[in-house]
């Protein structure tokens, strides 16, 4: 008799009567069957088991990967997570970087009123239109450039003033005597008011984007002198006393135009602290300007718009001077930043005035004397 096994090899009926054949009575060939059995069940069991931990070990990989990328990459989010909120950051456009890959377009500069007349120089009103506003500012013409003929083409100085409240602002103030001096010897100086002063549009709301829309100011006008026929393109020349000092080296860091430069007492340190150093000076001890500071930090990177950290792309020789008596710009400031330029192997010479304050008197025509030498020696043969 054969006993029909359903379960492995012994399945085939061939094989059972093989077996007995061989001398293995039905209860061994029974014993044998449950045996290998229950090895099959085991072996299955196993196999069970070493699909269910690769399962899970691929399920718990997945779900780790998935943490680190959505950790490490705020933009993959779930389908069903909320969408990231995105600040924006309107400031970024006057960041270093930024500015340095702006495209200014020029524009007219329309000389809108004669507001002296004299026999070296006259004296007139000019605005022009910028990317935030239309902004005022004053003429110094020499006459050897007169408006008449446009025969004769003059260099030309770009005047950058220090801080003055809008209370006490008139257009010129801060660069007006210098202006003069220099317009009596041949130049064409052009000082801007800058938005919210003289007849200027208004500056921005923002406290902080007033001050940093200035160099973007300047950079326009720079662009926009070609569009005067007076101007001697090829020799441009930038002046700036206490702010505009700083101002002036930062628009050194974005342009190579400048022939030379001259910085009475420039405010050269790192940004806010350039501007925190003077929130004493405020009727609130400086309460407004921190808050609008701390509010422009949670957002910005303050490095992109410190002057200081892009002191290697100047290319202009400039001179500073600074009066040891000055009060507004510490006197170790501009000895920092000669020694900084220099060490960068930039043209930098610093002119120092025993007991001067932060107008450099006395010794004022001293200073205006040193300018005129300084910027005369880097005119171009080519002058007309």
């Amino acid at each position: 008799m054969v006993i029909p096994v359903k379960t492995g090899i012994y399945s085939n009926n061939y094989l059972n009567r093989f077996l007995l054949t061989k001398g293995m009575t039905k209860k061994s060939l029974l014993i044998h069957q449950s045996l290998y059995t229950r090895f099959l069940k085991d072996k299955m069991k196993f196999y069970i088991l070493l699909t269910a931990i690769f399962i899970v070990g691929m399920l718990t990989g997945g779900i780790t990967q998935q943490y680190w990328l959505l950790k490490s990459s705020p933009a993959m989010l779930s389908p069903l997570s909320p969408e990231p909120t995105v600040i924006p950051k309107p400031l970024l456009k006057y960041s270093f970087d930024n500015l340095n890959q702006s495209n200014f377009t020029p524009k007219t500069i329309d000389l809108s009123q004669e507001i002296n007349s004299g026999e070296k120089h006259s004296g007139w009103l000019f605005d022009f239109e910028t990317r935030e506003g239309r902004v005022s500012g004053t003429a110094n013409i020499s006459a050897g450039c007169a408006l008449s003929s446009f025969k004769s083409k003059c260099p030309v100085i770009i005047m950058l003033r220090g801080y003055v409240d809008k209370e006490a602002y008139m257009p010129g103030i801060g660069t007006k005597k210098a202006a003069e001096v220099f317009a009596d010897n041949g130049f064409l100086t052009l000082a801007p008011d800058f938005l919210g002063f003289g007849s200027s549009d208004p500056e921005p709301q923002n406290e902080i984007e007033s001050r940093l829309i200035k160099p973007a100011t300047v950079l326009q006008l720079l662009a926009s002198i070609s569009n005067l026929p007076m101007a001697d393109t090829e020799n441009i020349f930038l002046w700036g006393h206490s702010n505009g000092g700083q101002i002036g080296l930062s628009v050194l860091t974005v342009s190579n135009r400048i022939k030379a430069a001259s910085f009475w007492a420039p405010v050269s340190k790192p940004f806010p602290y350039s501007i925190l150093y003077y929130t004493g000076d405020s009727d609130d001890h400086g309460k407004y300007l921190r808050k609008s500071i701390s509010e422009f930090e949670s957002v910005y990177d303050p490095e992109l718009f410190s002057v200081t950290n892009y002191l290697d792309r100047i290319e202009t020789p400039l001179i500073v001077h600074q009066g040891t008596g000055d009060e507004a710009v510490p006197w170790e400031w501009s000895m920092d930043l000669i020694k900084t330029l220099q060490s960068l192997n930039k043209q930098a010479v610093l002119y120092q005035y025993p007991g001067a304050d932060h107008n450099l008197t006395p010794g004022w025509n001293s200073v205006v004397k040193t300018d005129l030498k300084f910027f005369n020696k880097f005119i171009s043969p080519s002058r007309p």
